[in-house]
């Protein structure tokens, strides 16, 4: 997964235009695909970190899910048990939150 902030992605774009002139030139200077190498590392590297970020959440929100269900199989009947069916409710709505985000950037 590539994180490109918006400078580099505008960097990108002008030295992908940059390159694409030069080619028609048939004189491809080296040192833009190089840049763009750089940007792409560091882009890749920001995604990765950030997907181990996304995947360490959706992990907290699985515990927070089994921890509320545990709660739930023991709340005594009555205002305990209906809040706890209320904790699940939401650990499950922040556990489906998680694992959209994980999977909308890991496939990316």
């Amino acid at each position: 997964m590539y994180s490109y902030t918006r400078a580099e992605s505008r960097e990108r774009r002008r030295l992908f235009l940059k390159g694409a002139h030069q080619a028609f030139g048939d004189n491809l200077d080296s040192r833009v695909t190089a840049r763009m190498h750089e940007i792409d590392a560091v882009a890749a590297e920001r995604g990765a970190r950030e997907l181990a970020a996304l995947e360490r959440q959706m992990e907290t929100a699985r515990d927070t899910v089994a921890t509320a269900k545990a709660t739930l199989r023991a709340a005594k009947w009555g205002t305990e048990r209906s809040a706890a069916k209320d904790a699940v409710r939401e650990a499950e709505k922040n556990l489906r939150r998680a694992e959209r985000a994980y999977h909308r950037a890991a496939n990316s």
